[in-house]
């Protein structure tokens, strides 16, 4: 258990920051989740649309540190190139 003002304080902040990455990850999964759902469904058009919507999602994740820049970048490219598959 920590002592000083400072520990406790990181520790309440942590938690913080922890409850709203967990928010945000779980944000672009579902984000994800909608395009894989759209390309196995077949339907083209709503899979473009769920990609570009879930792009900006995704860049954020890399901007506020949750998520690397070329993972994001790998699942970004898969997801199109599915998409480019399909027609």
């Amino acid at each position: 258990m920590a002592h000083h003002a400072s520990a406790k304080k990181r520790i309440r902040r942590n938690a913080r920051r922890a409850a709203v990455n967990r928010a945000r990850v779980s944000r672009i999964r579902t984000f994800l989740k909608k395009v894989e759902l759209a390309v196995v469904g077949g339907d083209r058009e709503a899979a473009r649309a769920a990609l570009l919507a879930a792009q900006p999602e995704l860049h954020r994740g890399v901007r506020v540190g949750l998520l690397h820049r070329n993972t994001v970048a790998r699942k970004l490219s898969r997801l199109s190139s599915r998409i480019k598959a399909m027609g």
